[in-house]
Formats: structure tokens, sequence, C-alpha cells
């Protein structure tokens, strides 16, 4: 005892210390060595070291940061099917656009050999150039989400990494105009008390003026790069060189850079025409192309520019716009349009803050349809006009993070919704048929029929359409979830898989395993229909003699409790040789996978021909660990007479596994409740018990042979009592 206990003590010290190793290993830092800084960001050369404050490195071009890269898993915590994050290294320049993505690390058991790596690499690289500025407006869905057949979970969990991990970095760095989200307390405030007047040249040296410009040939380039034909075939007028638009902005509601370009009497008038709360922009354009529009009209709305900060964005109208005849910096470039437009109140409008003023560029493609690109001009006011107050707290989101995961699963789940109500009625049509069995079991040629439908339901849709096959890597994932740190995020981002537990959880209290194994197990009706379609060609079925089927039984626990055991050492490894369930071959791939995998699953099935459910009988770890619970289950609902087993053998002989002992006790453990044996209890012409009563009764007279039974015999179990008058 003594010794049993040591070594389970250094067994655990050992884990631990190689857990300690994994999560120091996956760092930002760990993986950027194995990786090319051109994949991440074109042209870029070199990663600068990891910053401390924040955990991302920048991405250099000749020595110049042209974007950040991180890592998914320091930002996001959202755990993939195998409980363990997937790790993601993206890059995100500027104005918050992703310039490369990278799948670097993961452990998901659903892809790790069934599913080409590649495929997840292509998938995950297809999210270079995901705007999140447009992901933080639309609250992570203003993309297209490219699903994997088998991989759901894994590529939604990729999603979510990406675009919640990319926007806590860009609100973190200041990217694109979004600021960080911010605990409770001071903020900064502008110094309303500065008012020195600077020139053109120095407001737009040090930020307090900023500017896009675009030219004819880059408007063009950015159209066709959409692939819009209609667009391309009306490009803009003019040589590639030709200014197209050359936009500037400032804050001018900030004192000391309204009067530095409005002029003393401006500015003062700027101030009467604003309320308590309001700010101001000053708009300044030259070009071929109007920020405002040559269709703008008099009480409508300016719907080429709009103002965006962090989650909110402003639309200005009419009334919220003012000319200016001219800058009144003495240096200052000339302008065609120069408006000073109003920022409401009820924008909650930040001006310490960084925002950006987004500026639509259309194309007509028709009589009436236009096609449209968009731009950003990002401003964050220079520090020299913030009052000198502490930064704020970067909020401690770990509240955040639990709700964006909530949020996630939600999400499944509302996308599921038909899917989840069709496995409910099965649930609950099961359910019937095993608490009225034997009404369900009365008319043997109906019940044969009846489960035929519902092993084909459960092949076709729980199986091939939903990919909702259990596995005996899902209590493998439970086991290292308990082990460090159960959480239900995982589980719940498979609603049929986790439904499903849940019914077998309460099923192995009532009927044991065979709930599941005989009736909700896609490979299992995979096996039995294929079997039935033998039958019918007359293949021969091959009974094992009774000493040899008992000693086969062991064979499933063993290979269970071995691979359950190697969990402990190494997951990753213990999911490999899950491969024994060839469940992820002929279900969730439907055989489209490496000759090797398709050979074993066609092997296994092909001995399914001669020796009914072969592989659920003597191989299956599933069924082995749901055997060992069901011994506590509560009820024996399986009706037998005195006479079973001796001296019928009829249950015996006819029993599809072969779960009845030649004395007549059902094994629960092997049992997959097919219900045939309830068939033959009240058969009227295979069980001699129900033979031998009726021809009783027939003597006395009390039955008439020529008419179906409508009760059950006298001393039938279910048998309704005798009346006395």
């Amino acid at each position: 005892m003594v010794v049993s206990r040591a070594t389970q003590f250094l067994l655990a010290l050992v884990l631990s210390c190689l857990m300690a190793l994994s999560a120091q290993a996956d760092s930002l830092a760990s993986f950027l060595p194995e990786l090319e800084p051109a994949d991440l960001a074109p042209g870029a050369d070199a990663f600068g070291p990891v910053r401390e404050d924040v955990p991302v490195a920048p991405v250099l071009k000749g020595g110049e940061t042209v974007a950040w890269a991180f890592l998914t898993s320091d930002f996001v915590g959202t755990t993939g099917y195998s409980g363990k994050p997937i790790h993601v290294v993206a890059a995100i320049d500027d104005d918050a656009i992703l310039t490369g993505v990278q799948l670097v690390k993961h452990s998901e058991p659903i892809v790790l050999i069934g599913i080409p790596n590649a495929r997840m690499v292509e998938l995950t690289e297809g999210y270079t150039g995901l705007d999140l500025k447009v992901e933080t407006e639309m609250g992570g869905e203003g993309h297209d989400l490219d699903i994997i057949s088998g991989a759901t979970v894994t590529i939604m969990v990729i999603d979510d990494s990406l675009v919640r991990g990319g926007i806590k970095v860009a609100r973190a760095l200041g990217l694109g105009g979004l600021s960080p989200l911010q605990a409770d307390g001071p903020k900064r405030e502008v110094d309303m008390a500065q008012d020195a007047v600077y020139d053109w040249s120095t407001l737009s040296g040090d930020g307090s003026v900023r500017r896009l410009t675009l030219d004819v040939g880059q408007v063009n380039a950015a159209f066709e790069a959409t692939g819009d034909q209609r667009a391309i075939k009306r490009p803009e007028p003019g040589e590639p060189d030709d200014t197209f638009i050359d936009m500037h902005m400032a804050l001018v509601s900030v004192p000391s850079i309204g009067k530095s370009l409005l002029g003393e009497a401006e500015y003062q008038n700027l101030t009467e025409w604003l309320d308590e709360g309001e700010q101001a922009i000053l708009v300044l354009g030259r070009g071929t192309y109007s920020f405002k529009g040559s269709g703008y009209v008099r009480g409508g709305i300016f719907d080429r520019i709009q103002l965006i900060q962090g989650d909110n964005s402003v639309r200005f109208f009419d009334k919220q716009q003012e000319r200016l005849g001219k800058v009144a910096a003495p240096d200052a470039p000339s302008f065609t349009e120069l408006d000073i437009f109003k920022i409401p109140a009820e924008a909650e409008f930040d001006p310490a803050e960084p925002f950006r003023l987004q500026l639509l560029v259309q194309r007509a493609v028709g009589a009436v349809e236009k096609t449209f690109l968009t731009f950003d001009l990002g401003y964050k006011l220079p520090e020299q006009y913030l009052l000198p107050v502490a930064a704020p707290a970067v909020v401690d989101d770990a509240t955040g993070e639990a709700a964006a995961k909530a949020a996630l699963w939600k999400r499944i789940w509302k996308d599921r919704t038909f899917e989840i109500g069709v496995l409910g009625v099965m649930l609950l049509v099961l359910s019937a048929t095993f608490f009225f069995q034997f009404h369900a079991t009365m008319n043997a040629r109906f019940f044969y029929w009846f489960r035929i439908g519902y092993l084909t339901m459960t092949l076709f849709f729980i199986g091939w359409y939903a990919n909702a096959q259990l596995s005996v890597v899902n209590l493998m994932a439970l086991a290292g979830s308990l082990r460090t740190g159960f959480s239900w995020d995982a589980f719940l981002l498979d609603p049929l898989v986790f439904i499903q537990w849940f019914a077998v959880a309460a099923a192995l209290l009532f009927w044991g395993r065979g709930a599941y194994c005989g009736w909700l197990c896609p490979f299992g009706a995979l096996q039995e229909l294929t079997n039935k379609i033998a039958r019918a060609f007359r293949v021969p079925q091959w009974t094992l003699p009774w000493g040899l089927n008992e000693r086969l039984w062991p064979a499933k626990y063993m290979i269970f409790l071995g691979l359950f055991g190697l969990s402990f050492v190494s997951i990753p490894l213990a999911e490999k040789y899950a491969e024994i369930e060839p469940f992820k071959t002929a279900i969730i791939l439907k055989f489209m996978r490496d000759w090797p995998f398709v050979v074993f699953a066609l092997l296994l099935l092909g001995i399914g021909l001669f020796i009914e459910r072969f592989y659920c009988r003597y191989l299956c770890p599933l069924g082995g660990a749901l055997a060992i619970p069901a011994r506590m289950r509560m009820f024996d609902w399986l009706r037998r007479y005195k006479d079973c087993g001796t001296p019928c053998q009829t249950c015996a002989n006819e029993c599809p596994v072969q779960a009845i002992h030649p004395t007549g006790e059902i094994n629960p453990n092997e049992c997959v409740t097919c219900l045939h044996c309830q068939v033959l209890y009240q058969s009227e012409d295979k069980c001699p018990v129900v033979i031998r009563q009726l021809k009783r009764r027939a003597k006395t007279g009390s039955v008439d042979l020529k008419t179906p039974l409508g009760q059950p015999p006298a001393n039938h179990p279910n048998a309704k009592p005798k009346t006395v008058s």
C-alpha cells in the first residue's frame, strides 16, 4: 500500500511538471522561430522581441514595424473539443486588419488524423484580410464562416479565437481607432485651457491634423481586388497618379486646434453652435471625389462618411454641418471642400480616445446600381492636448471572457435548433418505447419495422448528417478536464453530443448501456442494418460457442482500461490508439479517409455480416466504458418466465448478441436492449410458455384460438387481474 501511494504521488508530480513545461512552451516566443515573417505580413523579414506589457511582437520590414504578431491563446481562453486551446499566430496592422494567420498547434481529436492538417491550415490562413473594425461593429459576425464537415466545433473555436483575440489586441494597441475597454475610474480629459495657436506644418506634423490620400490607380486596384467585373469595367478617369481624394481631418472642438485652423472669430462661432457634451471635427478635401457627394440635398444625410469610435458610429445630417470659408493657418494648402461637422452628445463620443472617419467610395455599375469600398482615416488626439491624468486600468476581463464563451456555445445551439429538436423527439420516442415495452413489442412485425426505421434514422440523421457519434475520446477529454479544472464550455460546443451524454447518463440508471448501444449509436446501427441486408441475401450466420463468446467479452473492457490509463500519460497518444474505434472513418468522415482506416472499418463491418454486431460485442471500448457504471441501474425491465433457460432456450438461441446465458439469465453488461426477447416473451408461435397457456385455456373454452389475443395470458406478469362477480 505504501509503495502504491508513493508511486501515485510520483506519477502526479511528473504529470504536473510535464503540464507546466507544456504551458511554458505554448507561448508566442516559442512559436515565432518556427514561422517566416513574410507568412504574417507581405515582405516582412524579421520579428522583434515580445513586449512585456502586451504579449505581442512587432513584425518588421526593413526595420520598420508593419504589423503586430500575437498568439490567440494569450488573449482568448476558448478551448476546443479536446478541452485545450487551439494555438493560432496572427498578425494585425495599424488599420486593425489581419495581415497573416498561421495554425501552429492543436490537440483536436476530431481532426487529429481524420481530416488532413493541410485543410485546417488552408482554412485558418483564409482569415488573412479580416477587418476587425467591421467585426467590432457587427459583433463578430461580419464575415462568412466556412465549416468543415466533422470539425464544426474546431472551426468555430478558431473563428472565435481569431476574432475576439484580434479585437483585444487592436484595443490594447489602439489600432484602427479601436479604444480599449476600460474600468470605471478616471478618464483622460482634454485640456480646454490650452489655446496656443500653431501653423499648418506643426499641426500636420504632430498629428493634430490627419490625412488620407488616394490616387486613381489605388482606387482602381482596390475595385479590381473585389473581383466585381461590373465595377472593374468602369475605372476612374485619369492617370494612375492623379489625385482621387486628398482628405484631412482635425478635432476643432479642442481650443488650440480650433483656433489655429478656424481663426478666433470662427472658433467663437463654433463654441456658440455646440451645446454641452457636443464635439466637432473639420473635414477638408480636394481631388476628383467629394466626401459629401453631389447627390446631397438639404434635409438629407451625408452618406459617404461616418465617424466610428469603438462600437459606436455617427452619421451626419445637414443640421450638423457648417461650411468653412478658408483655413486660418497661413501655410495651409487650398481645398475645394471645407466642412465642420457636429458630433451630438448622445453619440457618447470621447475626444480623448481614438476614432476614425470612414470614407465610402462608390462606383456606378448600372442605371441605378452601385458598388462600394471603404477607406479609413484614423485619428488620435496628441498627448499635449490632454490633461496629465493617470492612464485608466484595463478591465479584468475574466467575466467578459466567460460571457464570450457562453455566447459562442449559445450561438451554436441556436444554429442547430432543428437538429436539437429532431434528437429530442427521437429520445422521447425511445423513452416511451422502453416504458411501454410490452405494448411496443406486442406485434412482432410492427416492432421489427419500427426498430429498422429507428436505426435508419440513427445512422443517417445522428451519424452521417449531424456527425453526433459518441466516442471514448469524449470520456478521455472529460477525465482530462476534471484533472486540469473542469469547465462546461468545451462540452457545450457540440449540442447533440452534449444532449446524448446526458440522456445516456440517465438511461444507465434505468436500462443500462443498451439504450445507447442498441438504439442511438450510429456505427451500431450500421452494423445491424448491414447484417439485416446480409441475412436477406442468405449470408450464413455464425454463432460462436458459448465458452468462446463468454471469454471474448472482457476484450472491450481491457481495451477501454488501456486507453484510459494511457490518457493519464499522454492524451494525444491515447487519442491515436483510440482509432480502434472506426466511428470517425465510417460515420464522421463517411469513409473519405486514408485507405488503412477504411480497410479496418470495412473489415469490422465485413465480419459483422456473419456475426451480428461483432465489434459491439467484443472490441468497442465505449461499450465497455458504459457497461461499468450500468451495473448501478435501478430496475430490471426485461420480463422472464421461470421456464426461461430451464428448459426453454428460445431467447438464448435467438438473442442477436448472445447476451442470454444458457441458464436463462440476461447479462445486462452485454445486452443492447434490442427487445427481441420481449417480442418472444409474448409470441404465440415461439414461446413455449405462451403456447402452453393458450392450449390450456382453449381446452377450458375460455379463448378462441382463431381470434388474436387482446390481452396477455392469465398468469402473464402484465395480465389484468380477474374480477369477482
